[in-house]
Formats: C-alpha cells, sequence, structure tokens
C-alpha cells in the first residue's frame, strides 16, 4: 500500500510540474522563402522609416494588414531563431514568404545566398 500512496504521488507531482512548464507551441509554423530588400530612405507600407539594420520584414500581401504592423514574428533558419518586425508589404512574395531587412537576411546568412528556406510564425 504505501509503494502504491508513494507511486500516485510521484506520478501527481510529476503531472503539476509538466503542465507548470512553458510550452512553445508553433502550431501555426509557416514555411516559406525569405529574400532581402534596403529601405533606401524610403517608408515600408506601414509608415515607418527604418535603416536596414533594422530587424523588420516585409509580408505577402494577402497577410499584410494594418493591424498587423508592429507586430512581431520568430524566423527560423538552420535552427537559428530571430524575432523582427512587420514594416512593409512585399508584392512579389508568395503566400508564406517573407523579405527580410539586409541587416536581418545578413544575420542568417551571407547576403550572396539571396534566398534562404525558412520557417515563421506570429508571436500573437
Amino acid at each position: 500500500m504505501q509503494f502504491t500512496t508513494a507511486f500516485v504521488a510521484a506520478v501527481a507531482a510529476l503531472s503539476t510540474m509538466a503542465l507548470a512548464a512553458p510550452i512553445e507551441s508553433r502550431a501555426d509554423a509557416h514555411s516559406g522563402v525569405a529574400t532581402y530588400f534596403y529601405q533606401n530612405g524610403n517608408p515600408g507600407s506601414c509608415g515607418n522609416y527604418n535603416s536596414d539594420d533594422a530587424w523588420i520584414v516585409a509580408v505577402s500581401q494577402e497577410h499584410h494588414d494594418s493591424s498587423n504592423c508592429g507586430k512581431t514574428i520568430t524566423i527560423e533558419y538552420n535552427g537559428v531563431q530571430k524575432v523582427a518586425t512587420i514594416a512593409d508589404t512585399c508584392p512579389g512574395c508568395g503566400f508564406y514568404d517573407l523579405d527580410l531587412s539586409s541587416g536581418l537576411f545578413g544575420s542568417f546568412a551571407d547576403h550572396s545566398l539571396g534566398e534562404l528556406n525558412i520557417k515563421w510564425w506570429a508571436n500573437w
């Protein structure tokens, strides 16, 4: 009987710890291609001026909505994750493709690659 009581107590304790642990959900992760762009002193479709070093992205027209301006997404390439802010629209992008600022793209890989196969998800 003592064994059963101890076993049940241990299982209950482990269950509580498992529920309390934060879970990173990527259920809504998208796969796409990332390219890069330069700001050239122009504001993005969200109306803000950003430097080429800012970690910003342009999303496809299908995903752009002014209410998404300033929200963040997480981008993953080769196991490395970075958080970027939605600041522009990419008219030439496919549905789940992103156009990264030059600085953000360069933080993942050399610009000479031109394109990166990425995964990304919204942080809201």
